[in-house]
Formats: C-alpha cells, structure tokens, sequence
C-alpha cells in the first residue's frame, strides 16, 4: 500500500514505522487541507485534528501541533515560549523547512527536525489525525505518539 501513496506521503510513512506508530497513511478523494474539511471526511470531532502550522520565530521555524478547535495566540505563546515575535511562516519558508505544501503538512517527514509545540488540548482526545505530507492524506495516532514522533514541548497555544 505504501508504494500507492504520493512520495512525499512515503516518507512520512516511513518516519512512522521507525518510530513504531502503527496508523497507516489514509488517502482521500478529495482535498483536506483545513482541519474542518478534515474532520467532515473522516467524520471525527475538529478538535481531533492535528493542524501542523509552520511559523517563523528568531530567523528559524517553528512547528506548531495545535487543535483544529483553536487558533494559535502567537503573542502569548512567544511570551510562553520566551522567543522573539512569532508569525506565519511564507508558503515558500514552509516548502523550505517541511518539504511539504501548505495544507498537508505532516508533523514528521522534514528534511531536518523542527523546534515543535504541541497543543495541551490535544491530549483531550484518544484519536488524532494528523496530515500525511499533501492535503489527500491523514493518518490517526495518538497524543503521546505525537508528543513523541514531533519531539515536542506541550503548551497551551490558543
């Protein structure tokens, strides 16, 4: 099945089973590119949504794992965080520092690892779905697997 997927999806499929996370790759028909549109194809809860958002904090990027159920509070979470400013990253910074489109984004797969907030309201939930590296594919796994996979530190971000 794998070799089905889309490269960029192999490769976060690839991140998965080495780091011994069992949920597999889901390719949908159509586009999923926000965490609503997510949810209404797999027929989950929003807030079970992993959004992967890519921003720019003190000239690097900066992954933030955070509930389709909120936005990111950039101001709070730079104080939370002591960084600098932070903002969206360009399409182009996030093509740059994920390999991956706007969208689809997965929280692994990068060419480097990512500095990676995790939002605490995640953890609410038994079953995430998280972007498989293009706006058809999403993969379920859980908080801590996330926590893991990502290496992230767990905030609340909105």
């Amino acid at each position: 099945m794998t070799a089905e997927l889309p490269a960029r999806s192999r490769l976060v499929a690839d991140r998965l089973a080495e780091a011994g996370i069992a949920g597999k790759i889901k390719m949908l028909p159509d586009a999923a590119s926000t965490a609503a549109l997510a949810a209404e194809a797999l027929g989950v809860d929003v807030g079970a949504i992993a959004n992967s958002l890519v921003f720019w904090s003190d000239d690097e990027p900066l992954l933030v794992m955070t509930s389709g159920a909120h936005r990111v509070d950039t101001a709070a979470l730079a104080a939370r965080l002591g960084r600098g400013k932070i903002g969206r990253a360009t399409p182009e910074q996030v093509r740059a520092a994920t390999g991956q489109a706007i969208g689809g984004v997965a929280p692994t797969g990068h060419p480097a690892p990512l500095t990676t907030v995790v939002d605490e309201a995640l953890a609410a939930y038994s079953e995430l779905w998280a972007a498989g590296g293009t706006p058809h594919t999403l993969f379920p796994l859980t908080f801590d697997e996330l926590v893991r996979l990502t290496g992230g530190a767990v905030h609340k971000v909105d």
